[in-house]
């Protein structure tokens, strides 16, 4: 027997949306957006357009009795040639903070994605209907994280009871910025990646401004961080200047002061937490490019490969040894003068013990089980006793 709801359709607006900078009204849905369109304008590739919309820490949050919950979404189904093909994204319904179901939308629009010739074209699809049921008869906090890797419109909401938005939760707001491994690549739920665990357990507000191959030190990315309200911050920098072999050694070190100088313009006393890469062999002492392993793809599948020579070092080419090093001298010399600001190196989130236990299954980003071992040692390192996010720093 199908039960019957009454449903009441609430107009999806930025008072019950977290964790996005922007919401774009398109003829098709509303698109949450993790830059704001400033910012948008002056993105210089598909990539980072890419990432930006895919809303890692986006999610719905609402206050109410209701049973049954839809929500009507437009997803955006990446497809790469010749890799194996890539799964749903998750949707993940929490009711008072904790896990209560999880759905997919099975269908949508398609974008098919040619790695070697890096172009793209996009095919539209379908709206799909989302349905969570049986939820508890009593007043309560809902939230809807929305997949973490897959670019969503927001098409309805709609309840089989009136809901409102949830108010503030008194918790800081963590504003976090990094690169596909904070974006929450190889991580299966939307709050299975290592920020939004560590947000959890630090008992934060997470805006995730992690962008899968796009932590470059963009000027953008820096003035958006700096425009937006936060009590805690943190910048994981490293792993995609190396990759994307996008700068040498004597511009790195400008383009971390200038970023953090930025930065601070707008938060001038909040705890500023610098966060070196974590361990990953390829690129520990040979610099990029990095590229699919297109032998692997062959054979179904997905791993990538450092296409520098160790030796080019010396002229000045990143490695991750190198930003590590760099990064700890930047903070001991801002440090001086600016006692908010922390640094924390990556290998104690992930090490190479670390790797031999849980290596990276693409040479590159972390599986779930070690998303969960860098969101808890972060949560304990940052939010911890004597950490840079304790209220006493703060």
């Amino acid at each position: 027997m199908t039960t019957r709801h009454d449903w009441t359709t609430t107009p999806i607006s930025t008072d019950i949306l977290r964790g996005a900078l922007d919401l774009e009204r398109t003829g098709r849905g509303l698109l949450p957006h993790r830059l704001p369109a400033r910012a948008r304008r002056q993105i210089p590739d598909g990539q980072l357009a890419m990432a930006e919309s895919q809303p890692s820490g986006v999610r719905l949050a609402f206050r109410t009795r209701a049973t049954a919950v839809e929500l009507d979404v437009v997803a955006t189904k990446r497809v790469y040639p010749g890799a194996p093909p890539r799964p749903d994204g998750v949707y993940e319904l929490l009711v008072d903070g904790r896990p209560a179901a999880r759905a997919s939308a099975p269908d949508g629009d398609t974008l098919t994605v040619d790695l070697a010739s890096m172009t793209s074209r996009t095919r539209p699809g379908p709206v799909e209907t989302l349905r969570f049921t049986g939820l508890p008869d009593a007043e309560k906090d809902v939230e809807i994280w929305l997949p973490h890797d897959e670019t969503t419109l927001l098409v309805a909401l709609r309840t089989d009871a009136p809901l409102r938005s949830p108010g503030p939760t008194g918790r800081p707001v963590w504003l976090h910025h990094g690169s596909s491994i904070s974006h929450g690549s190889n991580a299966t739920t939307p709050t299975g990646t290592w920020p939004a665990l560590a947000a959890n357990l630090g008992e934060a507000e997470l805006i995730n401004l992690g962008f899968s191959g796009s932590a470059l030190l963009d000027p953008f990315t820096a003035r958006a961080m700096r425009d937006t309200p936060a009590d805690l911050i943190s910048v994981k920098i490293g792993i995609n200047l190396v990759n994307a072999d996008l700068m040498r050694l004597r511009a790195f070190g400008p383009a971390v002061h200038g970023f953090l100088d930025t930065v601070r313009e707008g938060h001038p006393t909040a705890p500023l937490l610098v966060v070196s890469p974590i361990c990953c062999p390829i690129h520990e002492t040979t610099p990029g490019p990095c590229a699919p392993d297109y032998s692997a793809m062959s054979e179904g599948r997905l791993r990538f490969v450092a296409m520098g020579d160790p030796a080019e070092s010396a002229a000045g080419k990143l490695t991750l040894t190198v930003i590590r090093d760099e990064l700890a001298r930047i903070v001991a010399e801002r440090a001086v003068t600016d006692p908010h600001l922390h640094y924390l190196d990556g290998l104690e989130l992930y090490g190479e013990s670390d790797h031999a236990e849980l290596p990276l299954p693409d040479d590159l980003h972390p599986d779930p089980a070690a998303h969960r071992r860098i969101g808890e040692r972060f949560a304990r390192l940052a939010f911890g006793h004597g950490g840079p996010f304790t209220p006493e720093n703060r």
